[in-house]
C-alpha cells in the first residue's frame, strides 16, 4: 500500500499564516501530514483535528503523539462549530486519503475488488451498495450526472439496473465498461472513475458537508484569521470560488457619487486566484494533480488591509 502524503503541504502552511498562539482547525484530519506542520508553528496555541474516519484519527493519535496542544474529535468539519467557539485559521483537505483508497475492503477503488462501501465513517447507515441496489433508475442517473459529470448517466444506470445485484467494486466496474462505447474505453484514464466519484460523494454527503461549512465559518473565525481549502474535483472548487468570491466583493450602487470614506470594504480579502501543485509535486504524489489550493483571509473591511496584495478570481 501507498504511504499518505499531504498535497501542497508548504503551500498551505503558508497560507494559513499561523500565529504561535493561535487557534487552528483541521477539518479533513487524514493521517495527520498538514497538522504535523501546524502543530510544529504553535507553542501556545492550539490545533483540533477532525475526522470521520476512526481508523485515521487512530493512526494520527500515534503520529502526532508527541504534541500535547492536540484535540482529535471524531465528526464531520461541518460540525466544527459545535466544538470550536473561535479559529485563527481552518484548513480543509477534501477528499479521499491514499490508505481509503488503498483498503479494497474499503470499496473506494475502482482498482481492487472489493464490497462496495466508500463510507468514510464506517458508522453510517448509507453505502455504495445500498445506492447502487436501492435507487431507482432516475435517481441513479441523477446521482452519476450531478455528481460525477458523466455523460452516459442513462446509459450506466440503466445497466446497473438490469444487473442487479451487484455486489463488489469490480462486478460495478464490468458493469460500467458494458455501457460505454468502445471509443470511450480506448480514451485515456479509467472509465468507472466519474461513477464511483459520484456514488462516493452521495454516500458520504460530501458536497451538503462543504456548502454547510462555508455557509459557516464565518461565525468562529477571528479578524485576520484564514481559511485554506484543497479541493480535488470542478464541483468543490467551483463551490469554494464562488463563496470566496462573493466574500470578497463588495457589490455598490454605481448610481451614486461616494465619498472615499463611504466606499464598502469586503470583509475577507483573497489569497490566492487558486493554484495547483508543480510537476516536482506531482512526479512523488499522482494524487496531486488534480488539487486546487484557495485561500481568504477575514478582514472585517480595515483599512491596514489595503497595503496587501489584491487578487481577483
Amino acid at each position: 500500500m501507498n504511504r499518505h502524503l499531504s498535497v501542497m503541504p508548504e503551500k498551505a502552511i503558508d497560507l494559513l499564516d499561523i500565529k504561535e498562539d493561535g487557534i487552528y482547525i483541521d477539518g479533513t484530519l487524514g493521517r495527520g501530514g498538514h497538522s504535523r506542520l501546524i502543530l510544529e508553528r504553535l507553542t501556545t496555541g492550539k490545533l483540533y483535528c477532525f475526522d470521520l474516519d476512526e481508523e485515521a484519527i487512530k493512526e494520527s493519535k500515534e503520529n502526532l503523539k508527541d504534541f500535547p496542544n492536540v484535540e482529535f474529535i471524531h465528526d464531520n468539519y461541518k460540525n466544527m462549530f459545535q466544538y470550536v467557539e473561535h479559529a485563527d485559521g481552518i484548513l480543509l483537505d477534501l477528499g479521499v486519503s491514499s490508505p481509503q483508497f488503498d483498503d479494497a475492503e474499503r470499496g473506494f477503488s475502482y482498482r481492487y475488488d472489493g464490497p462496495l462501501d466508500m463510507r468514510m465513517d464506517q458508522g453510517d447507515s448509507l453505502s455504495a451498495y445500498d445506492v447502487v441496489n436501492g435507487y431507482s433508475k432516475e435517481k441513479l442517473e441523477k446521482v452519476l450526472w450531478e455528481y460525477g459529470e458523466e455523460r452516459f448517466s442513462r446509459r450506466i444506470a440503466e445497466k446497473i439496473l438490469e444487473n442487479r445485484p451487484i455486489e463488489t467494486t469490480m462486478q460495478l466496474v464490468e458493469v460500467i465498461k458494458s455501457a460505454l462505447p468502445a471509443k470511450v474505453l480506448r480514451s485515456k484514464g479509467h472509465p468507472a472513475k466519474q461513477t464511483f466519484q459520484a456514488i462516493r460523494i452521495e454516500v458520504n454527503h460530501e458536497l451538503d458537508s462543504l456548502k454547510e461549512f462555508l455557509e459557516g465559518f464565518d461565525s468562529i473565525l477571528n479578524e485576520d484569521g484564514t481559511v485554506v481549502i484543497i479541493s480535488f474535483h470542478s464541483l468543490e472548487d467551483r463551490m469554494v470560488k464562488q463563496c470566496f468570491r462573493r466574500l470578497s466583493t463588495v457589490e455598490d450602487d454605481k448610481r451614486i457619487a461616494l465619498r472615499p470614506e463611504q466606499v464598502k470594504k469586503a470583509n475577507y480579502c483573497l489569497l490566492n486566484r487558486g493554484e495547483k501543485a508543480d510537476e516536482a509535486e506531482i512526479e512523488i504524489n499522482h494524487r496531486a494533480k488534480s488539487a486546487i489550493i484557495r485561500g481568504v483571509r477575514k478582514t472585517n473591511g480595515k483599512d491596514r488591509y489595503e497595503k496587501k496584495k489584491k487578487i481577483e478570481l
